[in-house]
């Protein structure tokens, strides 16, 4: 907004202007002003300066505006043991059946924003805080397994088998499966303490991190793991990403091409596919995140050596043509450490927001 004086002053350059020859729009575009503003300004009935008087702009309450009695009667009538759990749309034509009539549908609803009562009208839950699942590392074989279970296709619809995988996060090697035709905590348990008995877990030694199906946290696989000595680790609810390592080597295994175009026809054949898939996972696939070494050559401790003498092919082929090397060789390094839900500086600053509100 401008003073009296400004608009004297930018009045005078466009009337000189317009006087030049020029036109009063293109005039005006240049001070950033519309002709329309000009035009206005150049009427002479009225004050010159700002007409707004203070206070006009407010809204001015309605003569009509419910008293606070009838505010209070019409609170009652809302949440009384008859309507308390109906919206206005449904309380007035009610009210109408019963000859009353105590405010409009529209006034019923302003009354409850006001009120906060708009939410849903019944007791519920209070929310939940959710915090970000524990960073786990893993700097050897048998120390963090992360696990999951997934469907598998049957020639009925609507009717599963269950794929239950047990994968070491070090190591990539899959420890454990098998499949059956239902979801249990007692089938989740049997197989975990298979998979302690042949890998010879220790207690204290093993942490197993899933999502929040029930049956991981089911009371025969919680009874297993304390039993065993093993920790658990869960997700969040719904978030996939907690557990990224089981639902990539769902991917993985699923769109290779041995997965059958049909559904299984029944449990032995699923078994049967598994059973080449897990062999063909842990001694023929060359996992990306581990240094393109199988699973098993890294779970027995062999990836090392492997991609020591990477290095040494890498650093000869090099020495023998330099010129085709604009850069550095290849990076083989050994990976020592892997880490599920690591925190980062974005993940630090969401849990600082979520503490501090």
């Amino acid at each position: 907004m401008t003073c009296t004086q400004q608009r004297q002053t930018l009045l005078t350059m466009i009337q000189e202007a317009c006087a030049a020859g020029a036109r009063l729009e293109p005039a005006c575009a240049q001070i950033g002003l519309s002709a329309r503003t000009v035009q206005r300004w150049r009427r002479p009935e009225g004050r010159v300066g700002d007409r707004r008087v203070k206070g006009l702009h407010e809204r001015a309450e309605p003569a009509n505006k419910l008293s606070e009695a009838e505010r209070k009667a019409a609170m009652a009538v809302l949440n009384g043991d008859e309507f308390k759990n109906l919206p206005p749309s449904q309380i007035v034509p009610r009210l109408a059946d019963q000859g009353r009539y105590i405010a409009s549908e529209s006034t019923l609803y302003r009354l409850l924003h006001q009120a906060g009562q708009m939410r849903h009208r019944r007791p519920e839950r209070a929310p939940q805080k959710r915090s970000r699942p524990r960073a786990l590392t893993a700097t050897r074989p048998d120390q963090v397994f992360c696990w999951d279970i997934t469907y598998l296709p049957t020639c009925v619809r609507g009717i599963h088998f269950y794929l239950y995988l047990f994968v070491d996060l070090f190591s990539r090697k899959i420890v454990g499966w098998q499949v059956f035709d239902s979801e249990s905590a007692e089938q989740a348990a049997g197989l975990l303490q298979d998979i302690c008995a042949r890998q010879g877990i220790a207690a204290g030694q093993l942490v197993v991190h899933s999502d929040n199906g029930s049956p991981m946290k089911g009371e025969t696989m919680l009874a297993t793991m304390q039993r065993l000595g093993v920790a658990p680790s869960r997700s969040r609810p719904s978030v996939s990403n907690d557990n990224p390592h089981s639902e990539a080597l769902f991917r993985t295994l699923k769109y290779r091409p041995e997965l059958p175009v049909k559904p299984f026809e029944n449990l032995l054949q699923a078994r049967r596919w598994a059973t080449a898939l897990v062999r063909w996972y842990n001694d023929e696939h060359r996992h990306s995140a581990i240094g393109f070494v199988t699973p098993n050559q890294r779970h027995a401790g062999q990836d090392q050596a492997l991609l020591a003498n990477r290095a040494v092919v890498y650093e000869l082929a090099r020495k023998a043509n330099p010129q085709r090397w604009s850069t550095q060789t290849r990076n083989w390094s050994y990976i020592d450490q892997v880490h599920l839900n690591p925190e980062t500086p974005k993940s630090k600053e969401a849990d600082a927001y979520r503490e501090a509100a």
